[in-house]
C-alpha cells in the first residue's frame, strides 16, 4: 500500500496513472480535431478558399522538402571534419609541415 502513495506524483497505481495519461491524451485529441474543424468552417465560407488552399500546399511542400533535406542530407564524415581542421592549422602555424 506505501507504493500506491508514492508513485507518479500521487496518482495512485501505474494503472491508474496509465489510464489519467490516455484520458488526457483523448480530451487533447478532441479539442484539437474540433478546433481544426472550426478553422476548416471558417476557411470554406471564405470567398478567396482556392487562393488559401493553394498557399497551403505550397506551405506543406516546403515543409516537407525541409523535412526530407533534414533526414536525408548526411552530416560531414568525422575524420574529414578533423583533417580539415589540422590543415588549417598547419597552414596558420606558417611552419609548412
Amino acid at each position: 500500500m506505501e507504493r500506491e502513495k508514492e508513485t507518479r506524483g500521487g496518482f495512485g497505481r501505474p494503472d491508474q496513472h496509465a489510464v489519467l495519461l490516455a484520458a488526457g491524451l483523448a480530451d487533447l485529441a478532441v479539442s484539437t480535431v474540433g478546433a481544426a474543424l472550426t478553422s476548416v468552417r471558417g476557411l470554406l465560407r471564405r470567398s478567396d478558399a482556392a487562393g488559401l488552399a493553394a498557399e497551403a500546399e505550397q506551405d506543406l511542400m516546403a515543409r516537407g522538402r525541409i523535412a526530407l533535406d533534414r533526414y536525408t542530407t548526411a552530416p560531414p564524415a568525422h575524420l574529414e571534419v578533423l583533417a580539415r581542421h589540422v590543415v588549417a592549422q598547419r597552414g596558420g602555424d606558417g611552419d609548412g609541415a
